[in-house]
């Protein structure tokens, strides 16, 4: 019943959200859902890091790798609706939108939240395609939210190439099932299946399925040369959704990539899935790194740190042993920093009205508390010493040392440039001579609450990680 109420308490979330038109009703009763969500998704972890994988229901089943992303959507999920209320409270004040948007806005944030915690628990690899195929469709919406002219291109430039990556992804999922016909199972089809009868599926069968699912998903991953929506969309949706897409999103079409490694490696052996993560996740750092020097929207600079830390994932799965074990910690330590950071980013707009870095100067004396979390973030997301993503990138490169020396060099030294081109851009931000126009002082105490509790839960995990959760870790590092 457990995973049955996370998703029951968003869908109900939703249907209060239609049918009751009061705004305080609205933001409660999604901020309700999203604390049954993160408190029933901690039960989950532990459940499964003691007792091991579940299956619930037929559809659903929970492993290790799928309670750590429940556990990630609910957390994140949480802080950004309690973020969001506050957030649309002083954009209503300035008439930028109104009830009615508002309204459509958690609406749509719920189903948002629900169809990610599906894609992430079910046990039917066509159920977890529908979801991630709904999250493109709900976020559609919220992306083009303020309605104007960059907003709406961002939106239908995210929801046209997201949608042929994930025909491709169908495709490929479609490959896969096709040794399940020919074995005569008519039977409903799980990972866990899939997995059991790979041996029986053509070699060259599976390398062709799988390229079609990496490149697929890895659309939604925002690996490069697929990441083209990403910068636009962020830079154009609300600061909360930028935090969902960044820090949630991504790392859920990663669990479908992996739960098709699984399948591949049992069918091929891993070298061949291995090489490719390597490969698209070295080329997403470089670029990231190149192109972040010459951003002018601290909204586009966070997206393109997205697309860089999700190649160190890449990497460190693709290096396998303790790289996958750093890979799943820097997952659980990204998600944390960069929505806090993009939530901070949120703040840093309402009050200079512009997301354009050369229109910010003197952050730390208008928004003291706001600027010291989005530079500790800026800090961690970059790996800076002893915050948690410092470790995991030492231990994603140590991994890869020995058997890829000239990847693990490359990808060490593009990640000094970019901390190079990140401190540049931030410091100019968060120092200088403000304008006389932008007032002292934060704007309100309740929009940095969300930011500053995952700041401090990274900061906490850096030091302190709880037994459950490295059992969980560990249990995923061992199947890589």
């Amino acid at each position: 019943m457990d995973i049955a109420l996370i998703i029951g308490a968003f869908f109900a979330a939703t249907l209060v959200c239609i049918l009751v038109k009061h705004r305080g009703v609205t933001e409660y009763v999604s901020f309700f859902a999203s604390i049954v969500a993160c408190g029933t998704s901690i039960v989950i972890a532990m459940t499964v890091a003691t007792a091991g994988a579940y299956t619930p229901f037929q559809f659903f089943s929970i492993d290790a790798l799928g309670a750590i992303a429940l556990l990630i959507i609910s957390t994140v999920g949480c802080a950004v609706v309690f973020y969001s209320i506050h957030y649309l409270r002083e954009e209503t004040a300035k008439q930028v939108v109104g009830v009615t948007r508002v309204r459509q806005y958690f609406i749509l944030l719920n189903l948002f939240l629900a169809a990610m915690s599906i894609a992430v628990t079910t046990a039917s690899p066509m159920l977890a395609w529908i979801s991630i195929e709904a999250t493109t469709l709900s976020t559609a919406f919220l992306i083009s939210f303020y309605n104007k002219q960059s907003a709406m291109e961002a939106a239908w430039k995210y929801l046209i190439i997201n949608s042929v990556g994930l025909l491709l992804a169908f495709f490929g999922t479609l490959l896969y099932f096709s040794f399940q016909q020919s074995l005569g199972e008519a039977s409903f089809v799980s990972w866990d299946a899939l997995r059991g009868a790979a041996l029986h599926l053509d070699p060259s069968i599976a390398k062709i399925a799988f390229v079609f699912v990496l490149i697929g998903y890895g659309t939604k991953v925002g690996l490069f040369p697929m990441h083209t929506w990403l910068p636009d969309a962020h830079s154009n949706a609300p600061a909360p959704i930028s935090a969902l897409l960044s820090g949630v999103l991504l790392n859920v079409a990663l669990v479908s990539v992996l739960r098709f490694k699984l399948i591949t490696d049992v069918a091929v052996g891993h070298v061949f899935s291995d090489r490719l993560l390597m490969f698209f996740g070295l080329l997403s750092i470089c670029i990231a790194v190149l192109i972040i020097f010459t951003q002018k929207n601290y909204k586009r600079l966070l997206a393109y740190s997205s697309i860089e830390n999700m190649g160190i994932m890449a990497l460190g799965f693709g290096f396998g042993g303790i790289g996958a074990f750093a890979a799943m910690l820097h997952m659980l330590y990204h998600a944390l920093v960069k929505s806090a950071l993009f939530l901070s980013s949120g703040t840093i707009f309402l009050k200079y009205h512009s997301t354009k870095i050369a229109d910010v100067k003197g952050a730390i004396a208008a928004l003291p508390v706001t600027s010291i979390i989005f530079l500790t973030g800026f800090f961690a997301i970059t790996g800076m010493p002893p915050l948690g993503i410092f470790f995991t990138k030492i231990l994603v490169l140590s991994s890869g040392i020995t058997t890829h020396p000239i990847v693990t060099i490359i990808a060490l030294l593009c990640m000094a440039v970019l901390f190079v081109g990140f401190f540049k851009q931030v410091t100019a931000m968060m120092f200088g001579e403000k304008s006389a126009e932008i007032k002292n002082g934060e704007i309100n105490a309740l929009l940095i609450i969300s930011p500053l509790v995952l700041i401090l839960l990274v900061v906490y995990l850096s030091f302190s990680m709880p037994s459950f959760l490295l059992t969980l870790m560990h249990t995923v590092a061992n199947q890589y």
